[in-house]
């Protein structure tokens, strides 16, 4: 596994983390802090992001509340959705003083939400606005600052308009730029459908690098697997980064190989070497030792968060997803989905999830 490291592209000169970089993407109702702190438990290495959180929410709202982190979680960046670059500004000031690694953007959204507010994929649309806040922001702070976008929306030409985008927050300070490489069909399509049904190209983003070898672009959407992301990295225009997002949602110990091809963004640490350790079919750990460390580790952390006031299903609902593939696996999703929203549900429900892997795991091994 640590052979397979990948070697950073050489032609970066922003100042953004060191290439490559595996991202795992902001995702509404999904990479909350207690997500994040499950995903930091599989990976030193990936970059994770918040939820998109509205700017006036953090001027006006908890701020605790809403950017509240464990440190663990770091390298973590916080996505910004917003419109208005004095408001983008002082919302990038305070998620600085809260820690963040990396304040971005959101250029991709299409929900009705967001369309309402004049942020998020209809931000294609103006372009000089998001290059204001861009400058802005970059006034405001000394972290990076970065832009997620569509490569479009409706009906303009990704050609020109992802372009134009680029060219405007390069000029603005931008620090980096992640492309989710389709468009948003605002009019006619669901959120859901708009991460699915439009068509994707990859082809596009790799031109957009080999045309702007110095400024970080990494690639979004669609990927599905390590594997997959990976090879994107290895096309003849070297991208900067991969962020997937549902696939290390939904199959969370997938990030737990990716320390085996990817640095440390921040400290340049190198590629774990994984040499001589048994992987599952699906790119796991299969370590029962590293596994019973994730278990103490949410344990632990469940503990805390009830004792602050909170429920142990806001933790494991993030969960679920671990083990797909495994012997107990089925077992493991039965415990977590009915006992942990029992009244009274303590840490206890997440040891005999795991009991359940550990026995259907060690029986397996024994068999063969």
């Amino acid at each position: 596994m640590g052979n397979a490291a990948i070697s950073a592209s050489g032609g970066t000169a922003s100042t953004y983390f060191g290439e490559p970089v595996f991202a795992v993407a902001p995702m509404i109702d999904w990479t909350d802090r207690h997500y994040r702190f499950l995903a930091r438990q599989l990976s030193k290495h990936a970059l994770l992001y918040t939820e998109m959180i509205v700017s006036e929410a953090i001027l006006r709202g908890d701020r605790d509340r809403l950017l509240g982190f464990d440190a663990i979680e770091q390298p973590v960046a916080l996505q910004l959705g917003g419109s208005d670059p004095r408001k983008m500004a002082d919302a990038a000031r305070i998620g600085e003083q809260f820690g963040y690694a990396e304040i971005n953007i959101n250029v991709g959204c299409p929900s009705d939400r967001v369309q309402s507010g004049t942020f998020g994929a209809c931000l294609m649309r103006e372009p000089s606005v998001v290059a204001d806040c861009v400058s802005a922001m970059k006034a405001a702070v000394s972290i990076p600052v970065t832009v997620k976008c569509r490569i479009g929306v409706d009906d303009q030409d990704p050609e020109v308009a992802l372009r134009d985008l680029v060219t405007r927050v390069v000029q603005a300070g931008t620090d980096a730029v992640w492309v989710h490489a389709r468009k948003a069909w605002l009019q006619g399509l669901s959120p859901k459908e708009n991460r699915d049904i439009p068509p994707l190209d990859y082809e596009l983003v790799h031109r957009l690098k080999a045309e702007n070898p110095n400024l970080f672009i990494g690639i979004n959407g669609g990927l599905g697997s390590l594997n997959q992301a990976v090879d994107e990295l290895n096309q003849e225009a070297v991208l900067d980064g991969v962020m997937l997002g549902r696939a290390p949602y939904h199959d969370s110990a997938m990030l737990t190989a990716v320390d085996g091809y990817f640095p440390h963004p921040l400290t340049g640490a190198a590629a774990v070497d994984f040499a001589g350790e048994a992987f599952t079919a699906h790119g796991h750990r299969q370590s029962l030792e590293f596994w019973a460390g994730v278990r103490d580790a949410m344990m632990g952390y469940a503990a805390g968060h009830i004792a602050s006031g909170g429920r142990l299903i806001h933790v494991t609902r993030h969960m679920v997803g671990l083990f797909q593939g495994w012997p107990g696996a089925r077992r493991f999703r039965q415990i977590l989905s009915a006992d942990a929203t029992r009244a009274g549900a303590g840490p206890e429900v997440i040891a005999a999830a795991f009991d359940a892997i550990f026995v259907a795991a060690e029986a397996k091994q024994a068999a063969e």
